[in-house]
């Protein structure tokens, strides 16, 4: 009886993340996705041709991201024109559901080497005009942002379900009795780990340049952060809130890919695989509470990996809020995840920016190079999702 196809992660590369408005605030998401698709395929042997799918996530989609933006950068980055894209919105989770989507397709069968990744420009997100319900209104309309969060909200909508994101997080905190100090601490470690990341030059072989950018680390990085300068920050939701714009990620641009191959594509690629992945998993709750969702997201994969928390060496879990990213870790760490300090060790989107289509790609990829670096064998990269979901992936570094 022949062993089923199993996917493996073969290489991994992303842009450095840029600010709202920032470095890369004049580079469009179709030429960002393009950029990495190209880089990717830089580092194998690979004919273009023998891809099997492009699958790239993307969370708004209202600009220039328009038109399946998985096609445009495909064409763009110049891969045969017999190559097909398709792009997935998931929100926050885009291409970490996009890398999910490729593996299934190769353990099918359906592929054998599928690039995957996500863009977003926060930047670039466009106001959008309602059209009028009637010809001819006499009144005012208001345009409205695409960046991020709820709009053009449907009113039958529960009220509880559509508060801002920040709102649901205070909500968040208050359930989990999880205090302002917590907040900036976890938020400051954020920083510092994420500078000494780049310092010792772990990010200088997963983060590739922006064609016309002057930009070679993170832009978001701020490495004096302390909890005591994070700490005079105001609250940014409520008047006596706990969360700031220095305890939550920050409004980013960027773009990340990963190259999926089944075991037999190590020829045509040119080199063994990273990672393998192990076990997928995904989970909802109630819309507001979309920060907890990682947590039985994670809890899914390492089931159908076959192993538990015990077994974990390392865990990237994207830092949408500090308040979100604590009352997960207290949660594994109940169910018998050995310590906190394993979670992001490489710093997270706090301090390397959350551009919300890239984030699932930079967590997958900082993951598979952890695991290598540190000789750990399990890892979890999982995500927390507006509207209430969550995803996580569970990675196998086959030479630990």
């Amino acid at each position: 009886m022949s062993t089923p196809p199993q996917a493996f992660v073969y290489t991994a590369v992303r842009t450095p993340f840029g600010r709202f408005g920032g470095a890369l605030a004049t580079t469009r998401p179709d030429d960002l996705a393009a950029g990495v698709l190209e880089a990717a395929l830089a580092r194998t042997d690979l004919d273009p041709a023998d891809v099997d799918e492009v699958v790239l996530g993307n969370a708004n989609g209202a600009g220039e991201d328009n038109r399946n933006v998985a096609r445009m950068a495909s064409l763009l980055a110049g891969l045969p024109v017999s190559v097909p894209g398709t792009s997935v919105n998931r929100l926050c989770g885009s291409s970490l559901d996009a890398a999910m989507i490729g593996s299934r397709a190769i353990e099918t069968g359906d592929a054998d080497i599928v690039l995957t990744g996500g863009v977003e420009s926060m930047t670039r997100a466009p106001w959008v005009l309602p059209k009028p319900e009637r010809a001819y209104p006499a009144g005012n309309t208001e345009l409205v942002s695409t960046t991020l969060g709820w709009r053009l909200v449907n009113p039958r909508m529960p009220a509880e379900w559509t508060v801002s994101l920040g709102e649901s997080n205070e909500q968040l905190q208050e359930l989990h009795d999880v205090p302002r100090d917590r907040q900036d601490a976890f938020a400051a470690r954020s920083h510092q780990l994420a500078h000494a990341a780049w310092e010792s030059g772990f990010y200088d072989d997963l983060v590739v340049p922006v064609d016309g950018v002057d930009l070679t680390r993170d832009e978001g990085i701020r490495p004096d952060a302390s909890p005591e300068s994070l700490g005079v920050l105001k609250p940014s939701f409520r008047p006596d809130g706990t969360i700031t714009a220095g305890n939550a990620s920050p409004l980013s641009d960027g773009a990340s890919a990963v190259l999926l191959g089944s075991r037999a594509a190590a020829d045509r690629i040119g080199h063994d695989p990273i990672a393998r992945i192990a076990g997928r998993g995904t989970h909802a709750v109630e819309p507001h509470r979309f920060g907890y969702a990682p947590v039985e997201a994670a809890n899914r994969a390492l089931a159908r990996a076959g192993i538990g928390w015990a077994d974990v060496g390392l865990v990237e879990l994207n830092e949408a809020f500090a308040v979100q990213s604590l009352v997960c870790v207290d949660a594994w760490l109940a169910q018998g995840l050995r310590d906190a300090e394993v979670v992001n060790t490489r710093g997270g989107a706090i301090a390397l920016g959350h551009p919300l289509g890239a984030s699932g790609g930079r967590v997958i990829g900082t993951l598979a190079a952890a695991l290598r670096a540190d000789g750990h064998r399990w890892g979890v990269a999982a995500i927390c999702i507006g509207v209430g979901q969550g995803l996580a992936v569970v990675l196998e570094n086959e030479q630990a």
